[in-house]
């Protein structure tokens, strides 16, 4: 890779992770680093299976079998078995949680408590985010009210990153009425 092999493998991470296209060449991998670098300048996803235009949702893989799964490292199906039979498929925005748990310790800067949770999607794929405006309190003191409640996807800016884009993450939040 040469000397620049740190700044290589940063925005490679970087190329992948915005628009994820699996290849088996550094060549590839570099003029996709260098492509995002000119021509992306709008907010960054943290996840890969976030897509932010024309509006923000999530993306999973289809396998032929039907099977979907959000884990965007996934290279053979867990139903079938099948491998790199996987088609990109947009996922629902709605949800119901199929369990929580109250998060009370976590890295320094990260403010707590917080409620991280597994969504169940329409679709049969399930996805772990954080679960906003729900009382961590509230929930710990009767979880019957946060087990099955009907969520919706929301995205929120976490931050900047190295260049100044903001850093869009997403979570679930109780659904409007």
């Amino acid at each position: 890779m040469g000397n620049n092999s740190a700044a290589t493998a940063h925005a490679c991470v970087r190329a992948t992770s915005i628009a994820p296209r699996y290849t088996d060449t550094e060549e590839t991998f570099v003029d996709m680093a260098q492509e995002t670098q000119t021509t992306d300048q709008g907010p960054r996803p943290i996840v890969p299976f976030l897509r932010l235009h024309p509006k923000p949702h999530l993306v999973g893989k289809k396998c032929r079998c039907g099977a979907i799964f959000v884990d965007s490292r996934a290279v053979a199906c867990a139903k079938c078995g099948a491998d790199g039979q996987f088609t990109e498929t947009r996922l629902s925005n709605h949800g119901k949680v199929y369990v929580f748990s109250v998060v009370h310790q976590s890295f320094p800067g990260i403010k707590t408590p917080y409620i991280s949770a597994i969504v169940d999607l329409p679709e049969g794929a399930t996805v772990r985010a954080n679960l906003v405006d729900v009382s961590p309190e509230e929930a710990e003191k009767d979880p019957n009210k946060v087990f099955g409640m009907p969520v919706e996807f929301t995205t929120s800016v976490a931050g900047k990153d190295r260049e100044g884009h903001d850093v869009i993450v997403f979570s679930y939040r109780p659904a409007k009425a």
